[in-house]
């Protein structure tokens, strides 16, 4: 009897440390904090895009949860993404922010994240203003695929709001790179932890800067 009942106390403790650990990462993993107050997140934060809101944070906490990507990619991600649906104007262009983000975190989620390299632009110690995501994508052994995308104004049309860099090569050639869509030539130096892109033609300089490596 006195077995039974320490067992059942030990079941419901498990139970409450569990239903704790899973509601603080919910908290930590929540993607759009409307619980504080925010002018620049007014808009995002109103009634009419609780939906959107809800559909967010659930996809964001199972990327949370399922992903083999580093966690700190998915947070300067969002922090990313927050800075851009910001600068909203219209419906359309909230619209397409929230798409586009439940793009990225279906990637995150569905796509093998270990042979995939990922780096973001910084300046001054800090993620960059206009925004750019590099991937370096290890297709086999022999070959490397290297995805750019420039982020631009979302209220843009939606054909221009972003530049992108494709560019296939090989382990032992990735320091030359040529884009294949624009045939802008740039320089990869890879250190530890960074990777600076370098070019001296004009208008190639969008990729060009400093960016962290994020393992």
């Amino acid at each position: 009897m006195l077995l039974n009942i320490v067992r059942n106390q030990l079941k419901k403790a498990g139970y409450i440390i569990t239903l704790g650990c899973f509601c603080s990462t919910y908290t930590f993993a929540e993607s759009i904090n409307c619980s504080i107050s925010n002018a620049d997140l007014k808009i995002v934060c109103s009634q009419q895009y609780q939906e959107q809101r809800q559909k967010l944070n659930d996809k964001f906490l199972t990327a949370y949860l399922v992903t083999d990507a580093p966690l700190q990619l998915l947070h300067d991600t969002q922090k990313l993404w927050l800075g851009q649906i910001r600068k909203c104007k219209s419906k359309a262009c909230f619209q397409q922010q929230f798409d586009a983000r439940f793009d990225d975190l279906n990637f995150y989620t569905s796509m093998n994240q270990t042979l995939t390299q990922h780096y973001l632009k910084y300046e001054h110690g800090k993620l960059a203003a206009q925004p750019v995501h590099l991937q370096i994508h290890q297709l086999d052994k022999d070959r490397l695929k290297i995805e750019g995308i420039a982020y631009r104004s979302p209220n843009n049309r939606l054909e221009t709001q972003t530049v992108s860099l494709l560019a296939y090569s090989t382990p032992n050639e990735k320091n030359q790179i040529t884009d294949n869509e624009k045939m802008c030539q740039y320089q990869f130096d890879f250190q530890k932890a960074l990777l600076v892109i370098k070019t001296e033609q004009k208008g190639c300089e969008r990729f060009a800067g400093i960016y962290r490596l994020y393992d």
